[in-house]
């Protein structure tokens, strides 16, 4: 068994080594209980065994989830994890990525969702690997390693096509972070999906506290809240909210709560990103799932990619498709006429279901 075989093994070099050989490096490293040193390796390539995972902030239960699995993931791999929270602030970014830059950690997954990443470039060109999540397809300057979407668009579409076959017709997109990439998608699939319906578009979006860049992730369900609450006053009223995302949703959920109207039987109410709370709240979210899990494995298996530059030195977009998880919180209109809800329209609501039914699937690349 050579050196390089098993240097090939501990660095994560292995995918095309014959599972045979691996299983007898292994077995090896196993008998001899060897560890390898860390701060040497780090010396000797000036490279840490470490992935930067930068994402707006992790009291957004998606964030929080996605780091749980991307740890998982890049653990397998005997990488270990950072985090930073950067408020989708560019100048904090930058800062973090410097800062990264000099402690030797050349890998970085980016959930921040900026429409480019000119901000970062200057390392880019250094050498730094960049797996972005959320970055358009389209984006123009600098092209990370890989960029993995959510098809935004689509999911909008989804979950307003879902209020429309309900039969609601005074549907509010109400939404924080109004300068983020995955927000504008959202809006436009929203938006789109109505006026090819006929009806008219009812954009409600709000600065939650935060950065200058469009807001806090972690601010979203008080923005939905005090949002939702002027809404909710408004004659005639509107039947349906879709939001953002699900922080929103929940803070809307609050408003409607406080304001004496049932959800779903006066109000229906949709989310996006499918945390865990959403399963839980009463009653149950009907929201568009953004796969944290599956995300997470795809950006380390790209980052593991992006490393033998000389076989696959261009950059990868995949695209995720949502999927729409029908819950309790939205419910069909009996009676659509323009009277509102007050004046004798009524819902028939669904039944709660734990699990939901799950609308639209599947992943999709392009080269």
């Amino acid at each position: 068994m050579s050196v390089s075989t098993v240097s090939n093994v501990l660095n994560g070099r292995s995918r095309r080594m014959r599972p045979a050989t691996r299983r007898r490096v292994d077995r090896a490293i196993a008998r001899l209980r060897y560890r390898p040193s860390r701060a040497a390796r780090q010396l000797r390539t000036g490279h840490a065994r470490t992935i930067a995972l930068v994402v707006p902030s992790v009291a957004n239960p998606y964030w929080g989830t996605l780091a749980v699995h991307l740890e998982t993931a890049a653990m397998r791999h005997g990488y270990q994890v950072v985090l930073c929270n950067t408020e989708r602030d560019r100048r904090r970014e930058r800062a973090y990525v410097a800062g990264l830059w000099q402690d030797g950690i050349r890998d970085i997954i980016l959930g921040s969702a900026l429409p480019s990443l000119e901000h970062v470039a200057d390392f880019m060109a250094r050498g730094l690997t960049v797996i972005a999540l959320g970055l358009r397809p389209d984006a123009g300057g600098a092209a990370p390693a890989a960029s993995i979407t959510v098809d935004n668009y689509r999911g909008a579409v989804l979950a307003t096509r879902h209020l429309l076959d309900l039969g609601h017709r005074r549907i509010v997109f109400l939404s924080d972070l109004p300068r983020v990439t995955s927000r504008l998608e959202r809006i436009r699939g929203y938006r789109e999906t109505m006026t090819g319906a006929g009806l008219a578009t009812d954009t409600v979006l709000v600065w939650a506290r935060g950065s200058a860049n469009g807001g806090s992730d972690a601010g979203g369900a008080d923005a939905g809240r005090g949002a939702a609450r002027r809404l909710l006053s408004r004659r005639p009223r509107p039947t349906a909210i879709l939001a953002g995302n699900d922080l929103c949703a929940l803070g809307t959920l609050a408003a409607a709560r406080e304001a004496g109207i049932s959800v779903p039987a006066e109000l229906s109410v949709v989310g996006f990103d499918d945390i865990a709370l959403a399963r839980v709240v009463t009653p149950p979210l009907t929201t568009v799932r953004q796969p944290a899990q599956a995300i997470a494995r795809m950006a380390v298996e790209q980052l593991l990619r992006a490393q033998d530059r000389a076989a696959h030195p261009e950059s990868v977009t995949l695209v995720v498709r949502p999927r729409l998880i029908v819950r309790s919180s939205t419910a069909r209109i009996v009676d659509s006429n323009e009277g509102g809800v007050r004046s004798g329209l009524t819902h028939v609501p669904r039944p709660s279901t734990a699990r939901g039914v799950a609308v639209g699937s599947g992943v999709s690349a392009i080269p």
